[in-house]
């Protein structure tokens, strides 16, 4: 079983995915934001260093897809293969932060390794407004991303609601992070576990 958790910088999904891989004994895969040797780079120079990001990330979450798959086991991932696909690299190229032969070239791997891969069974996205995202972003106080502008947030948070609206490859279950804090609040992480639970009865 493989369970994704998708959203915004900063919208909650590496703590989501550790509490619910806590709670239902799933084996959580995070996305590779330590070992990344582009990512510091690409936020002080986004446009010489946002092709070799994407590949790098584009190349990261193939290699987990396939791992989930092989492993047969029960996998919760932060972040899916999809939003970069469809969110950071068509954001990027329409702000002119890549060239066109760069976004083409990338566009066409992707579809390519779309075309190998199974979607998740079940995709949990969380919905946040900028102001929280900026709030969350500010808490967790990452060097790399104290240059992100509210403007790189609300394009992207425009393309994820673009995507969400349009995603029919599996179940979809949307959490409105706004109006629920399940880091502080044990009775709002117990409507999660409870709407999820209700999800996957449904699913297997």
């Amino acid at each position: 079983m493989h369970i994704a958790v998708a959203g915004n910088i900063g919208a909650g999904k590496t703590t989501l995915t550790r509490l619910l891989a806590k709670h239902f004994k799933w084996e959580p895969h995070f996305e590779d934001v330590v070992d990344n040797p582009y990512l510091d780079d690409f936020y002080h120079q986004m446009e010489r260093w946002s092709f070799n990001l994407q590949i790098y990330f584009l190349n990261s979450r193939f290699r987990q897809i396939l791992q989930i798959r092989e492993s047969g086991k029960k996998i919760i991932q932060d972040r899916t293969i999809y939003e970069d696909a469809h969110i950071f690299a068509p954001n990027l190229h329409a702000m002119g932060l890549m060239t066109n032969r760069d976004f083409n070239n990338y566009s066409s791997l992707f579809e390519l390794m779309e075309s190998l891969v199974e979607p998740p069974d079940m995709l949990i996205y969380l919905r946040s407004s900028i102001p929280n995202l900026v709030a969350q972003i500010h808490k967790r106080g990452r060097d790399y991303e104290n240059s992100i502008s509210i403007d790189y947030l609300s394009r992207l948070n425009e393309r994820y609601e673009a995507w969400i609206t349009t995603y029919n490859r599996g179940k979809l279950l949307i959490i409105d992070v706004d109006n629920i804090d399940f880091v502080n609040n044990p009775e709002h992480l117990g409507q999660v576990y409870n709407r999820i639970d209700a999800e996957l009865n449904g699913l297997f």
